[in-house]
């Protein structure tokens, strides 16, 4: 409907107004919406007549909790919606799409089905012992648990995917001054925003930068160069970028080709890097396993952002036909489900009474459930919208 915006005789736009009539909206309640001509003023004025008139603000996530609350998405898909929002890569899009269709949703569903008829059954023979009805046996319960037990360690599985499409890949960059860390940063953004100098200690701070590669995030963070120093500005450098290691999912330690220094022991999520391979060789002190580029060329970055990659488990993100993963909320209640279920498991096979049994799977179920939404879950509802923007 195209109509006009009004106060005070005067026409403040012309506006256009969409009515969807329930349940075919969005929340599944009548809703209209009105669409302005853009900008900043015009917006805010009819928004304001608009609460002057007796409306209120919506509240974080209210539409979306009030789809959820109709009937309109399970839990997993109204999460999607601000996954969907925050999504600052083609490949986190797409997976938040995957959800938004419900992709993760079926395979929690299909899953809380089948623990339901498991634990119906199982105390169908509890309950009426006399009616013969036995779950397939001690050993076939068992295997009915162990089955809905791998397809939580499958979707468990999906945690570090998710939280990499999610957040990104904490990457620091490390090493003594002057090996080049500056000028690799600089190099993957594709621009200069860390000062490089042939003086020592030109970098004293952490210098935080994103940038996306093969459609995953990279935080990347270089940090100042390791060293004893008496400058007290550069000694606090070198600290921050201490700690800044303890919470970096890869940390580059970068070397000099021409200057190899092998650091004493590197840990698991350490990558060797040798820079300036574009000098003169040949450079007999690199080890194979260290990876060769030159921060000015660009020689070998394709190949150190695929060990990146390969490195936190993400490779299969680029390649995989379903990028549906799991938040940090549905793994923390997908853990409590997995420890039911290898708890009944273990009560059925040492032939404990099956009370015990279905104690554990209830517990299983109840976990399964809260991640759609399936289950009394109106304490968790405000922790799961107050993420959410203003309205949506």
């Amino acid at each position: 409907m195209l109509g006009k915006i009004v106060e005070n005789q005067a026409v403040v736009d012309q506006v256009l107004a969409t009515v969807f009539r329930a349940p075919s909206s969005y929340t599944g309640e009548d809703m209209v919406e009105i669409a302005c001509h853009g900008g900043i003023l015009l917006p805010s004025q009819i928004l304001e007549l608009i609460l002057r008139g007796g409306a209120r603000a919506a509240e974080p996530g209210e539409l979306t909790r009030r789809a959820f609350l109709n009937g309109k998405m399970d839990l997993t898909r109204a999460e999607a919606v601000m996954d969907i929002i925050r999504a600052r890569t083609p490949l986190a899009l797409r997976a938040a799409a995957e959800q938004l269709e419900g992709q993760l949703g079926k395979r929690i569903l299909d899953l809380r089905e089948q623990l339901i008829v498991t634990v119906a059954n199982l105390e169908a023979w509890i309950d009426f012992p006399e009616e013969g009805i036995d779950p397939a046996s001690g050993l076939r319960l068992a295997e009915k648990i162990a089955e809905c037990l791998d397809q939580v360690r499958a979707l468990l599985a999906t945690a570090t995917g998710g939280r990499i499409l999610r957040e990104g890949i904490r990457v620091a960059i490390v090493g003594r001054p002057n090996v080049g860390k500056s000028s690799l940063l600089n190099r993957l953004l594709g621009v200069d925003r860390a000062i490089v100098s042939d003086r020592p200690g030109t970098t004293r701070d952490t210098i935080e930068e994103t940038a996306c590669f093969q459609g995953i995030l990279f935080r990347l963070t270089d940090t100042a160069g390791l060293r004893e120093s008496d400058d007290s500005v550069e000694q606090e450098g070198v600290e921050r970028s201490r700690k800044l290691l303890q919470h970096a999912d890869i940390v580059l330690h970068i070397t000099a080709a021409d200057d190899f220094g092998i650091p004493e022991t590197l840990a698991p999520e350490e990558i060797l890097v040798a820079n300036k391979c574009d000098l003169p060789g040949p450079f007999p002190d690199i080890p194979p396993s260290a990876i060769r580029i030159s921060s000015l060329t660009g020689e070998g970055i394709p190949k150190l952002l695929d060990e990146i990659i390969r490195k936190v488990g993400g490779e299969h993100l680029t390649s995989g036909p379903s990028l549906a993963a799991i938040n940090a909320r549905h793994k923390a209640l997908l853990e409590s489900a997995a420890v039911a279920l290898e708890a009944a498991r273990e009560l059925t096979l040492s032939h404990q009474p099956p009370e015990l049994t279905a104690i554990e799977l209830r517990a299983a179920l109840d976990s399964i459930g809260r991640i759609v939404g399936a289950a009394d879950i109106e304490e968790i509802l405000g922790q799961v919208f107050s993420s959410f923007c203003i309205g949506k």
